[in-house]
């Protein structure tokens, strides 16, 4: 019997290699440029930008900033969540895995009960009270004729890669938003000192013109002026205060830590402060260099492959069924030789009608691979924009850095001049007012500038990939955590700390 039934089941055994997924090719994109159009006229770092971004952050030499982005690696739960759902992804590639083995379950039961006499299956002068033991193991084993479950396999492997990159991706994300709110902070920690130092200056002009008014040298007008000057410095000084609480209150949820308890000494940014100067690289070599591509273009492998899948359901599932075991009304030969009993044979589920089921089915895994096709191109063009918008936004922005520092040394030189005229009693206090409100405008633009350049260098690493490369993808037995290993470690640790 064994041997007949090996005869039957070979020949489908040797056609199980077919599969019904289309041939797997990259979608194709828009053709790639030679270089980045921003990038005309762009100075290449010299030389350690040439060095791997792999802690890209390091680039500004700042010991604070690299000790927080270390601690958002380990710390943040937005990270520990994307961790987990790569365990999910790797987990379900083990359980669609586990289809390409036998199924073996085994069963035990002792069961005593009554037969009615008036049921069809009763036999005539037998016992209607009776012993049932039973044990026995089943085998079940899926021949995968036309590649379902390799399909299946495939497309958990290729969702697993993508959520990897997924993972690498909000790592890369929460890495620039850490360093933009930083950067930020710092700016601010800037303006307040300038703002402060304007507080101070309207208090001096005040208690001035208030003793000029006192003594009845110059009109209400010019001291109210005053006043309201003094008092909208004083707002923009308290609402430069509240947006600084604000971004130490993000900064310390980046990290995993609770806003209450957190506290970042003030640490005003240098005025010399300049964003590194960054190489764009290939523009070829971004497909590679952006962990969100990675992630668009596995989804869309992930989705051809469940193409092979919908296909399969037309044809007939094969498998091969067993049994084995011990079974037998009285407890004291149950496990004995002539209790045994066994089966093996193949089974055949040919689907007839299904009210249109399967080409709903196969519709549907299409148009679900034309909807990732066209999320890998946007994410492609999306990427190039990206870049674009931050080279452009770095060599504008160092230009109106030149700018604005003329601007500012202009309106310095307008409230000189103003002061002097209104000291030699030539015009109000309304013409020092307007010439201190330009001034200080100027001066906070120039810091706001400086921020915008260094959010733009932050920005530029980020839509280059950061060090990230799709090589740190897994692979089909890679079971490592390549660059998840601290957020790994950290969710071990917590895991612990709660049992």
């Amino acid at each position: 019997m064994m041997r007949r039934t090996a005869v039957v089941l070979l020949p489908a055994i040797g056609l199980a290699a077919c599969s019904f997924a289309p041939p797997y090719r990259v979608p194709t994109t828009a053709p790639l440029p030679q270089t980045f159009k921003e990038s005309q006229d762009w100075k290449v770092a010299e030389p350690r930008d040439a060095a791997s971004r792999g802690d890209w952050w390091s680039i500004f030499n700042d010991p604070q900033l690299d000790d927080l982005e270390t601690a958002s690696h380990k710390a943040n739960q937005s990270l520990k969540a994307a961790f987990a759902r790569l365990q999910q992804a790797r987990a379900d590639t083990r359980i669609a895995r586990a289809d390409l083995f036998p199924q073996v379950n085994g069963e035990a039961s002792a069961l005593r009960g009554r037969t009615s006499p008036n049921s069809p299956r009763f036999l005539p002068g037998s016992p209607t009270v009776g012993n049932d033991f039973d044990l026995e193991a089943d085998v079940s084993y899926e021949i995968d004729l036309w590649g379902r479950v390799r399909n299946e396999v495939a497309s958990a492997k290729a969702a697993q890669q993508a959520s990897a990159a997924d993972l690498a991706s909000l790592e890369l994300s929460v890495q620039a938003e850490l360093a933009a709110d930083y950067f930020s902070l710092r700016s601010r920690d800037r303006q307040q000192i300038l703002l402060d130092k304007t507080v101070e200056d309207y208090e001096v002009s005040v208690k001035l013109q208030q003793n000029l008014f006192d003594g009845g040298a110059i009109p209400l007008s010019d001291l109210a002026q005053a006043q309201a000057q003094l008092e909208t410095a004083r707002t923009q000084a308290t609402d430069n205060n509240l947006i600084r609480a604000q971004t130490e209150h993000a900064i310390a949820v980046l990290i995993g830590v609770n806003p209450s308890a957190y506290h970042l000494p003030v640490n005003p940014l240098a005025a010399a402060s300049v964003p590194p100067a960054i190489d764009p690289g290939l523009p070829s070599s971004l497909l590679e260099r952006r962990p969100d591509i990675a992630e668009a273009e596995r989804r869309v492998a992930s989705a051809n492959a469940q193409i092979g899948v919908a296909r399969a359901a037309y044809f007939p599932q094969f498998s091969l069924t067993g049994s084995a075991g011990y079974n037998s009304v009285h407890s004291y030969n149950w496990l004995s030789a002539p209790s045994r009993f066994w089966s093996i044979g193949p089974e055949v589920t040919l689907p007839i009608f299904q009210g249109g089921r399967l080409v709903a089915q196969s519709d549907r895994a299409k148009a679900a691979y034309d909807e990732q096709v066209a999320n890998y191109r946007n994410s492609v063009l999306s990427a190039y924009q990206d870049v674009e918008n931050n080279l452009a936004a770095q060599r504008q922005l160092e230009r109106e850095e030149h700018t604005q520092a003329a601007a500012v040394a202009a309106t310095t030189t307008a409230l000189q001049q103003a002061q002097y005229r209104y000291n030699a009693g030539a015009v109000t206090y309304l013409e020092v007012s307007v010439a201190e409100t330009a001034a200080l405008q100027a001066q906070l633009a120039a810091v706001n500038i400086q921020l915008r350049r260094l959010d733009a260098s932050v920005l530029l690493v980020k839509s280059l990939g950061g060090g990230w490369n799709d090589a740190e993808l897994p692979t089909a037995r890679s079971t490592k955590r390549s660059q998840s290993n601290a957020i790994a470690q950290s969710v071990d640790a917590d895991n612990n700390h709660s049992q």
